[in-house]
């Protein structure tokens, strides 16, 4: 069967599907908080995933990367996830989009 997505556009796939997982603390999705640090995808539709938490005592730092795991193998295209979960460079408020910070009332 061949695929009839590239990279870029399971990329865009990955990226809106990122922004349903929200933290259960903070109402903004995991993406525009910057939770995501990088997504990579090679020839075979195998996603990886870099993501951190907004602290390593995070209440959902079992559950988030799951269902993040889940979601993205929910797309039709992704053969498999592998989320790995870093802490370098640590999180902080500056690393969230504009439309979250303005949200949260940053800005």
């Amino acid at each position: 069967m061949e695929l009839m997505i590239d990279k870029k556009e399971l990329e865009n796939v990955i990226v809106n599907v990122l922004k349903t997982v929200e933290d259960p603390e903070i109402p903004v999705d995991i993406f525009e908080l910057g939770l995501i640090y990088e997504v990579r995808i090679d020839d075979e539709f195998q996603v990886e995933v870099d993501m951190t938490l907004t602290s390593p005592n995070c209440p959902v730092a079992e559950s988030m990367p799951q269902e993040v795991k889940d979601k993205i193998e929910g797309i039709e295209e992704v053969k498999s996830c592998r989320v790995n979960i870093v802490f370098d460079p640590p999180w902080d408020k500056d690393m969230m989009s504009e439309e979250a910070k303005f949200e949260l009332g940053f800005i």
